[in-house]
């Protein structure tokens, strides 16, 4: 049974397609949705969702220019910024690993604009999934969405009833979202994904699954992963029509 839940954002990368198809140099987290920073959104929506508390970790260039200009993040009082230089996004999310307490956890990436209904529903979701599941061998929930052509997707290959077979291995009609609904088990597989020599996280994820563990996928609508301009617009035209 999932009791408190803790939150998580996965906010220490570069951005570098979103800068080079902007004319702004600014970090991803501090980018403005709303009038709000992306870091300070996504906080918020996960308090609102559900989570007790959050932990983001966030670059040191994020934390010096957010300092510098005296960006006033307006961060929820029960979230949690931790500078980390991490080399990819698997090395963000083990390194979330050790700031989250024993059980389950659900995390986003910073750049993942997803209705608040639409996250309120995943994580409902995916509550009643760990509760009705006895496996030990059940991992979490992968929010996943209908491929709409976007460049560099992570490809799932879903069943009918909602198993993930297997992630990144060829075209499929979903796409994972940048959410996720985790047990705190996945991080038991971090020595073997760096002896592996792994550098993301969707191979992080894709390794679970080797390994035996059950990742199931809950499809959500709405969604938009902000990596270039036009996604920024998107989102932006979007955020104004959410309610």
């Amino acid at each position: 049974m999932v009791k408190g839940l803790q939150g998580a954002i996965i906010a220490a990368g570069r951005g570098e397609r979103l800068r080079n198809s902007t004319r702004d140099d600014i970090p991803k987290p501090l980018v403005k949705l709303g009038g709000e920073a992306m870091l300070s959104r996504q906080a918020r929506a996960l308090i609102a969702a559900g989570a007790s508390s959050v932990v983001a970790v966030i670059n040191s260039e994020t934390a010096r220019v957010a300092r510098e200009n005296e960006m006033a993040l307006e961060m929820p009082a029960s979230i949690r910024l931790v500078v980390r230089d991490t080399a990819n996004s698997m090395e963000t999310m083990l390194a979330l690993g050790e700031m989250v307490e024993p059980g389950w956890f659900i995390a986003a990436t910073v750049d993942a604009v997803i209705p608040q209904a639409e996250l309120a529903r995943f994580v409902n979701e995916s509550r009643r999934k760990i509760e009705d599941c006895s496996e030990k061998k059940f991992a979490g929930v992968l929010a996943v969405t209908r491929w709409r052509g976007e460049a560099r997707p992570l490809f799932a290959d879903v069943t009918e009833n909602g198993l993930i077979l297997r992630l990144g291995n060829g075209q499929t009609s979903m796409v994972t979202a940048g959410l996720y609904f985790l047990s705190t088990r996945v991080f038991d597989y971090a020595a073997d994904a760096r002896r592996a020599g792994l550098d993301a996280l969707r191979r992080f994820l894709a390794l679970i699954i080797e390994r035996g563990m059950q990742l199931d996928a809950i499809e959500i609508e709405g969604s938009i992963d902000v990596d270039e301009a036009s996604d920024l617009d998107a989102a932006r035209i979007a955020i104004r029509k959410m309610p």
